[in-house]
């Protein structure tokens, strides 16, 4: 059986599966005998490298006892095909969708561009609540619970990976929530940008126009993965995993690299937006 490359879908459906089948409490040898499977077909599948049809999908989430809406969705899953997809979560809130969540949790590197607010994986919980209680698709009700999920992914910030943040000069003097919100904010970005595995690079107001004013977006890359671009509005998000669209918008991040302040001066214009605030 030929062996596929894995993309966004597919390791999205080979996680859930992994979920069916480790519910049996069977070893990955064990079901695929069970099944009068090879265990390299199942292996396969649960990396995201195709190798089944529909309805041994089916038979597989069958002999799992998998719910029927779980099991409803992975079919869904195994049905996308293409190296974009888009996504349109019920609740209306791009940045919460569990394949971003995933994908941040394995990617070893990320690249990232923010022109109008500070990224989202470096909110403090004031500016954050802020941004989510001012968003066209949040639920009053719903504010607290999604602002605690959105600081919660900064979790990911530790030394085994590395994250480079562009950011636009207009984002860090935006008063979001107010002088006192902005000045921890300010302050936080100073303390997150001395970290080692961590590079934040300002673009100044004064280059004008460039590659990133085309929109914001992230690169996410892997160990054993081709690399995922992210990009979102504000009720749906996209995953682009094809070579010409990574290639597309690593060369924006060429761009903004070579216009960006380095390190130091980045945070001396924070220093002194921070001076201003006094």
């Amino acid at each position: 059986m030929p062996k596929r490359s894995s993309s966004v879908v597919g390791r999205e459906f080979g996680n859930g599966v992994r979920a069916a089948v480790e519910s049996t409490g069977l070893t990955q040898r064990q079901l695929a005998e069970a099944l009068g499977w090879q265990e390299a077909k199942l292996s396969d599948m649960l990396a995201g490298k195709g190798g089944v049809n529909e309805s041994e999908v089916r038979e597989l989430l069958a002999y799992c006892r998998t719910p029927l809406e779980e099991r409803e969705r992975l079919i869904e899953l195994f049905r996308e095909s293409g190296n974009v997809w888009l996504q349109m979560p019920e609740d209306g809130v791009p940045d919460q969708v569990r394949t971003l969540i995933e994908q941040e949790k394995n990617a070893n590197q990320i690249d990232c561009w923010s022109m109008i607010l500070v990224p989202g994986l470096l909110q403090i919980p004031e500016y954050a609540y802020v941004v989510t209680d001012h968003s066209p698709v949040v639920k009053s009700e719903d504010v607290p619970r999604v602002t605690a999920a959105r600081v919660a992914r900064a979790e990911i910030l530790e030394p085994d990976r590395t994250f480079t943040f562009y950011i636009h000069e207009q984002a860090l003097r935006l008063p979001v929530g107010g002088e006192e919100v902005w000045r921890e904010q300010l302050a936080h970005l100073l303390r997150m940008s001395v970290r080692k595995y961590i590079s934040l690079r300002v673009i100044p107001r004064s280059v004008g126009m460039h590659a990133g004013t085309s929109g914001d977006f992230r690169v996410m890359k892997f160990p054993k993965f081709p690399p995922v671009v992210y990009v979102e509005s504000v009720k749906c998000c996209l995953f682009f995993d094809d070579k010409e669209t990574v290639e597309t918008y690593e060369n924006i991040l060429k761009d903004l690299a070579a216009i960006a302040m380095d390190e130091e001066q980045s945070r001396a214009v924070i220093n002194s937006i921070l001076e201003d605030l006094q």
